[in-house]
């Protein structure tokens, strides 16, 4: 439980820096009637992710975005305390976009400095932070599918950024914002 009030004010901190700026969070314990494989409390993550709402159960009230955004923040703080050296996200920024994207992004890039990081993303903020950049591709020939990974250049980075931006018909605003997202 003291550790429960721990990861409470660290998840906390986590969760403001991705523009969870008045979201409060509570771990709470509810004692089982007898000893189960799984200990003898029952735990769950009461959340408020507005100022003036009272905690509810995060299972029941988060919305994607919200939840991935919450993962992250639970993640990065079960790192920080285990020997763990790779990190995999899965589209940790599903739901979410803009400013709140390049916020995840940010925080995954700063979490990269201290492990390795691998982030599956379809955001273009988020993608533009890595250090590497991979694209997935699936092929189908003769009805049988494959699919590929293959590590993009510099010159292919940007053209995928613009295209994550701008869709199938990359324009040149939005390789002009892709070469502010990523920095070059």
């Amino acid at each position: 439980k003291a550790s429960a009030e721990e990861l409470e004010m660290k998840i906390s901190k986590e969760l403001s820096e991705l523009n969870f700026t008045d979201s409060r969070i509570k771990i709470a314990f509810d004692a089982l009637p007898a000893f189960t494989e799984n200990g003898t409390d029952r735990i769950e993550f009461l959340i408020s992710t507005n100022k003036g709402e009272p905690l509810k159960p995060l299972a029941k009230i988060a919305s994607g975005g919200e939840l991935a955004r919450f993962m992250l923040a639970l993640k990065v703080n079960l790192a920080q305390s285990s020997a763990v050296s790779t990190m995999i996200f899965d589209e940790v920024d599903a739901g979410v976009g803009g400013a709140t994207a390049q916020a995840v992004g940010e925080r995954l890039a700063r979490l990269a400095q201290d492990v390795q990081v691998l982030v599956v993303t379809h955001s273009p903020q988020v993608a533009s932070k890595g250090d590497n950049h991979f694209k997935v591709e699936k092929n189908t020939v003769d009805n049988v599918t494959t699919t590929s990974v293959r590590e993009l250049d510099d010159i292919e980075r940007h053209e995928e950024i613009a295209r994550m931006l701008a869709g199938e018909k990359i324009t040149d605003e939005a390789r002009a914002a892709a070469r502010v997202l990523i920095g070059a």
